[in-house]
C-alpha cells in the first residue's frame, strides 16, 4: 500500500471538507444577516472578509499539522510494512474519530474568534447568531470529515485487524453512525432553518421555523425508534458471535426480519449447525486416528508420503485369542477386549503416546510420533508398565484374560501410507517389527513384558526400572536382540500376569 498516497488522500479529504463547510457557513451567515441588520457592522463587510480569510488560511496550516501528527501516531507499522503493535492497531481504529476531532476543535475556534469579532463590533444579536450558525456548520463538517475519513480508511483497518481485534477500542457503533447520517442529512439543516428568526425582532416564530421544528423533532423520533430496532438485531447477532466464539455451539437466533438483518440471522443459524457438524465429524475422526494425528490432519492438509522420526512402538497381544473365541460366547470376549482396550488408551495417553490402530485381539501404541517426544523411550516403557498392572487388575474380572507386551525403539517413517482415496497415518520401520516379534516373546515369560535394549538404553531414569531379561533370537531377525523385563516391585515381589503359555 502507497502510505504517500493514502496521507495524501486523507489530508485532502480532511482539509477539503472543513474549507467547504467553511464556505458554506460564510454563505449562510452572510444569508442570514441580509435580512435584517440592525447596525451597520455586518459579518460580511469588509473587515469580516477579511477576518474569515486570516482564520481559514490559520486553520488550514493548523489543520495539516494535527492531521499529519495524528496520521504519522497511527500508522508507522504501515510505513515499516510490519504488523501493528496492539496501541498501534487501536490509533488505526481511532483514526477517523481523531482527525473528526482535530477538526473539531479547529470548529471550536472559530466560534470564539468570531463571537468576539461580532462583540467588539457592538452588535449582540449577531454574537448570537454567528455562534449558532457556526457551531450547526462545525457539527456537520465534523460529521461529514468523518464519514469519509472512515470510509478511505477500511483497507488499511482491514489489514490492522488482520491479527485480530484489540481487547479495549473507542469506535463508533451502528447507532452513531446513523445519527450522524441523519444529523448530516436533515437534523442540522432543519435546526438551522429553525433558529434562523433568532435575532430578527419577530414576536412570533415563522411558520417555516415551526415547520423545522415539526420535521426535527418527527424525523429524531423516526431515526431513533429505527436505529434502536436495527441495533438491537446487529446486537443479539454480535453476542451470538462472541458464544460461538467461546466455543458455545448451541446458539441459535429467532429468525423475526425477512430482510437483511434476517438472512444474516439465518445464515448465523446455518453456520453454527455446520460447526457443530464438523465437531462432530471431528470428534469422530479423532476417536477413530488419534487426537494427534486429527489435529495434525485439520491444521497441516493431508497427503500421501512420510517422514523419519525417532519413535518408540509398543504391541499388546491377547494370548490364546483363537481358543478364547472358540470357546468363550463372542459378546464376552467382546466385553474383554473392550475392557483391555479401554486401559490400553488410557495408560498410552497418559504418556503422551496415541494408539495406531487395533488388530483383532491387539493394538499397537506409538510415542514419538506426529509430535516430537525427545523422552518417548521412557514414555512408551512407563505405559507398558502401566498397562502390565492394568491387565493384572482385569484379570479379577476375566482370569482367562493374558497379554503379550513388547517395546522397542529407532528410527521409523511416520506419515500417511494407502492410496489417494483411503489411508491411513501409521509407522513403519524396524522398530515396529521388533515390538511385534518382542510381544511373541513375551508371552513366554512371567513378566509379559520384554523390552529392547534400544529402547532401555535411551528412557534415563526409567531405564532403572527394568532388568536383563537374556538375548533372544527373535522370528525374522539375524541379528540378536537384548531383552529387558520390568523390575521386581517396590516391595520386592515380581508380579506376572499370568502362568507362562504359549500362544496359539
Amino acid at each position: 500500500m502507497d502510505v504517500r498516497r493514502l496521507v495524501g488522500v486523507l489530508l485532502a479529504r480532511f482539509g477539503g471538507a472543513n474549507v467547504v463547510g467553511a464556505v458554506v457557513v460564510f454563505v449562510y451567515q452572510t444569508y442570514v444577516n441580509d435580512g435584517e441588520p440592525e447596525s451597520d457592522g455586518r459579518f460580511d463587510d469588509h473587515a469580516g472578509v477579511m477576518v474569515f480569510l486570516a482564520y481559514l488560511a490559520v486553520t488550514l496550516v493548523v489543520g495539516t499539522v494535527l492531521a499529519l501528527r495524528t496520521t504519522g501516531r497511527a500508522l508507522p507499522w504501515l510505513v515499516d510494512e510490519r504488523p501493528p503493535t496492539d496501541a498501534e492497531r487501536s490509533a488505526t481504529l481511532r483514526l477517523p474519530y481523531d482527525l473528526a476531532r482535530d477538526g473539531a476543535g479547529l470548529w471550536l475556534g472559530a466560534v470564539v474568534v468570531f463571537a468576539v469579532f461580532n462583540a467588539l463590533d457592538g452588535l449582540p444579536t449577531e454574537v448570537l447568531r454567528v455562534t449558532v450558525g457556526i457551531v450547526l456548520g462545525g457539527l456537520s463538517t465534523t460529521a461529514l470529515t468523518f464519514l469519509l475519513l472512515d470510509r478511505r480508511l477500511r483497507p488499511v483497518v482491514a489489514l490492522a485487524l488482520a491479527d485480530g481485534m484489540p481487547a479495549h477500542v473507542r469506535s463508533v457503533g451502528l447507532r452513531p453512525r446513523l445519527l450522524l447520517a441523519w444529523a448530516l442529512g436533515s437534523g442540522i439543516p432543519l435546526l438551522a432553518v429553525a433558529v434562523s428568526p433568532l435575532g430578527r425582532g419577530d414576536e412570533s416564530p415563522s411558520d417555516l421555523a415551526v415547520l423545522a421544528v415539526i420535521g426535527l423533532l418527527s424525523g429524531g423520533l423516526m431515526i431513533a425508534v429505527v436505529t434502536r430496532s436495527l441495533t438491537e438485531r446487529v446486537t443479539r447477532v454480535r453476542v451470538a458471535l462472541s458464544r460461538v466464539q467461546s466455543g458455545d455451539l448451541d446458539v441459535e437466533l429467532e429468525v423475526d426480519e425477512g430482510g437483511e438483518l434476517g438472512l444474516l440471522q439465518r445464515g448465523l443459524n446455518e453456520m453454527v449447525a455446520g460447526l457443530r457438524e464438523r465437531r462432530r465429524l471431528q470428534e469422530l475422526f479423532g476417536r477413530h486416528v488419534g487426537e494427534e494425528v486429527a489435529r495434525q490432519a485439520l491444521e497441516r492438509g493431508t497427503g500421501l508420503g512420510g517422514e523419519q522420526r525417532e519413535v518408540s512402538v509398543l504391541f499388546i497381544d491377547v494370548v490364546r485369542s483363537t481358543s478364547l473365541a472358540a470357546t468363550r460366547p463372542a459378546t464376552e470376549v467382546v466385553a474383554m477386549l473392550n475392557g483391555l482396550f479401554g486401559a490400553v488408551v488410557r495408560c498410552a495417553a497418559a504418556e503422551g503416546g496415541w494408539v495406531n490402530k487395533f488388530e483383532g485381539d491387539g493394538a499397537l501404541c506409538v510415542f514419538g510420533a506426529p509430535e516430537d517426544q525427545p523422552d518417548h523411550a521412557a514414555r512408551a516403557l512407563r505405559a507398558a508398565r502401566a498397562m502390565r498392572e492394568d491387565v493384572i487388575a482385569l484379570r479379577r474380572t476375566w482370569p482367562e484374560l493374558d497379554v503379550g507386551i513388547g517395546v522397542s525403539s529407532g528410527t521409523a517413517v511416520a506419515g500417511n501410507v494407502g492410496a489417494e482415496e483411503r489411508y491411513e497415518y501409521t509407522v513403519v520401520g524396524d522398530p515396529v517389527n521388533e515390538a511385534a516379534r518382542l510381544t511373541e516373546a513375551a508371552k513366554t515369560v512371567p513378566e509379559r513384558v520384554l523390552a529392547s535394549g534400544g529402547a532401555v538404553g535411551t528412557a534415563g531414569a526409567e531405564g532403572a526400572c527394568w532388568r536383563p531379561a537374556g538375548t533372544l533370537t527373535l522370528r525374522g531377525r539375524a541379528i540378536p536382540t537384548e531383552a529387558y523385563a520390568p523390575s521386581p516391585t517396590r516391595d520386592g515381589q515380581d508380579v506376572s500376569v499370568g502362568p507362562a503359555t504359549t500362544s496359539s
